[in-house]
C-alpha cells in the first residue's frame, strides 16, 4: 500500500457529513491569520533534516515521537517538547534520548513548560518546510493546537480522538480548510487504517468476498487501563487540581470524552471503515457497579446499537473491569460469509475472511499474511512520504467523523436518549469551551464536591454538560 491509498478514505458521504463539513466552515472563529496560498515544499538551505516538535509528553506522545524518529526513510529529528508537567516532559526526554540518542536535538532552551508551552515549541519549525508538530495532549486540546500549527504553516501529526464533542468538532473541520488551502499534510492517529493488511481485507469485502454487510460487531472488553479509573486527590502531593485532572484524563469528560471516546475509537472506526460508511444514529446503555472510592466519571461498561443509513447495524461492546471476561475484536458479517478486521489487540491485525458463519478451518477464505509491517510505523512512512514528495495527504475530516460517531454512543449511553449524528453535528454542548484559556495557576473546568466526589452521568435525569455528557 502506498502512501495515497492509504490516505484515501471509505467514502465519507450522505448530507449528514456534507452538512457538518458546512456547518463548519460557517462557525466563526476569527481565522482572517490562516488566510494564504499554498506553501512550497523546500527545506532551509544546508539542512535536508525533518524537524518534528511534540507537544504533549505523556505515553502516546513519547510513542509517536519514538515511531517518527525510528524512520529510516527520511532524516527526523526532534528540536523542541512542549507539556504542562514537567516530570512527564523529563521522562519523555530520557526515553527518547535513550532510544534515538542521534536524532535528539533538544536542548535545555527548547524545553517548555505550561499551557503556552505549545505555541513556542511549534516556533522551533520552519514554515514552508517538511518539518511536522507532534500533537499528543489530551481532546480538549487538540483544536487549540491545530489552530496555532496551521497558522504558522507547520505539518501536523495529531493523536486520536480529535474532538470529543460536536462544537471542537465543527472547529477542527474550519481549521483544516485552512490547513488545506496552505497543502500542509496532516495525519490522524488512527492507525489501523495504514495497515497493509486490513486494507486487503477493505478491498476484498469491497469485492463482495463474503457478500453484502448485514452486521458489524466491537469488543474492548478489558481490565482498567490508563487513568479510568482514579482515586481522590492527595492536595499535599498533588495541589493543583487542573494539572492533577490533566494527568488523570481518562477519568474526566471534559478533557477526554472518558475511557469510551479515548479507547473505544479504534474498533468503531474499523468497523464502519469496512462498511465503507458512518451510522446516522446510536442508542445505548451502560452504568457504574459499585465504585468504592473511585471518583472519576466513568461508566464502567456501555453497550451501543449504531444504525447505519440502510439499517445495517453495528454492535459495540466495552467494559473496563477487573475478573470478567476480556475481549478485543472487531468482526464484520456479510450474506455470504464473515472476517475478522481486528483480534487480541491493534497489531498485528490477524484479518480473515470465512464462508458461511462459523469460524471454522475449513471455511477459511483467506488470512493475512505474516509477519505484517507494524501501522505505527506504516502511518508515519505514509505522512512523511506525503511531506517529501509533496503529495496530498489529509486526514483531518476521517478523523472528525471517527471522534463524533465515537462521541455519538457515548453521549446516548450518558442521558438514555437516542442519539442521531445529525444532533451531534449541530449540538452546541462543548465540554470545555474556555480551554485555551486555562492558566497553570487557574481552576479546573470542573470541581469535586464537599465529598471530593465529581458528577457523573445519570441517563434520563442530567441534560447538562458536566453530568450528561
Amino acid at each position: 500500500m502506498n502512501s495515497e491509498s492509504s490516505n484515501s478514505s471509505p467514502a465519507i458521504i450522505g448530507n449528514s457529513r456534507r452538512e457538518f463539513i458546512k456547518m463548519a466552515t460557517q462557525t466563526t472563529l476569527g481565522m482572517s491569520a490562516l488566510s494564504g496560498v499554498a506553501l512550497p515544499h523546500v527545506h532551509a538551505a544546508g539542512d535536508e533534516s525533518i524537524r518534528a516538535v511534540i507537544v504533549g509528553c505523556g505515553g502516546r506522545g513519547t510513542g509517536a515521537s519514538s515511531n517518527c524518529l525510528g524512520l529510516k526513510e527520511a532524516p527526523m529529528r526532534m528540536v523542541a517538547m512542549a507539556d504542562v508537567q514537567e516530570n512527564r516532559l523529563k521522562s519523555s526526554f530520557e526515553a527518547l534520548s535513550g532510544k534515538h540518542p542521534d536524532r535528539m536535538s533538544v536542548s535545555e532552551d527548547t524545553k517548555f513548560i505550561g499551557f503556552d508551552a505549545y505555541k513556542k515549541a511549534i516556533d522551533q519549525l520552519r514554515p514552508g518546510t517538511g518539518d511536522v508538530v507532534i500533537l499528543a495532549t489530551p481532546p480538549a486540546f487538540r483544536w487549540v493546537h491545530f489552530k496555532y500549527a496551521v497558522e504558522k504553516g507547520v505539518n501536523v501529526f495529531m493523536e486520536k480522538p480529535v474532538c470529543v464533542d460536536g462544537p471542537s468538532g465543527r472547529r477542527m473541520l474550519e481549521i483544516n480548510e485552512e490547513a488545506k488551502k496552505k497543502n500542509l499534510k496532516v495525519g490522524v492517529g488512527l492507525m489501523c487504517r495504514h495497515c497493509d493488511r486490513r486494507n486487503e481485507l477493505f478491498h476484498r469485502i469491497q469485492d463482495g468476498e463474503i457478500g453484502d454487510l448485514v452486521l458489524m460487531q466491537a469488543y474492548r472488553l478489558q481490565g482498567p487501563v490508563g487513568s479510568c479509573f482514579t482515586l481522590p486527590r492527595d492536595p499535599k502531593k498533588d495541589p493543583s487540581e487542573l494539572l492533577w485532572q490533566l494527568q488523570n484524563f481518562h477519568s474526566f469528560l471534559w478533557a477526554s470524552g472518558g475511557a469510551f471516546s479515548d479507547f473505544n475509537i479504534h474498533n468503531i472506526d474499523e468497523a464502519c471503515w469496512m462498511k465503507n460508511d458512518w451510522p446516522v444514529e446510536a442508542k445505548a446503555s451502560g452504568g457504574r457497579t459499585d465504585r468504592g472510592d473511585y471518583i472519576d466519571q466513568n461508566f464502567d461498561n456501555y453497550t451501543v446499537e449504531y444504525t447505519f443509513q440502510d439499517g445495517t447495524k453495528l454492535f459495540f461492546q466495552g467494559r473496563n473491569r477487573q475478573n470478567v471476561h476480556n475481549e478485543f475484536a472487531t468482526l464484520v458479517h456479510g450474506s455470504k460469509g464473515w472476517a475478522t478486521v481486528s483480534s487480541a489487540g491493534h497489531f498485528p491485525s490477524r484479518a480473515m475472511t470465512f464462508k458461511g458463519h462459523k469460524k471454522e478451518s475449513k471455511n477459511l477464505i483467506w488470512r493475512a499474511e505474516q509477519p505484517e509491517p507494524n501501522p505505527y510505523d506504516l502511518e508515519w512512512q505514509h505522512l512523511v512520504s506525503a511531506i517529501q514528495n509533496n503529495k496530498p495527504f489529509n486526514e483531518v475530516e476521517r478523523g472528525v467523523m471517527a471522534s463524533v460517531v465515537t462521541a455519538m454512543g457515548r453521549f446516548a449511553a450518558h442521558t438514555g436518549q437516542l442519539v442521531t449524528l445529525e444532533q451531534m453535528m449541530k449540538s452546541e454542548i462543548e465540554f470545555a469551551p474556555g480551554v485555551d484559556k486555562l492558566t497553570m495557576d487557574g481552576p479546573a473546568p470542573i470541581m469535586a464536591d464537599e465529598n471530593g466526589k465529581y458528577p457523573v452521568p445519570v441517563p434520563g435525569v442530567f441534560k447538562d454538560r458536566e453530568y450528561a455528557i
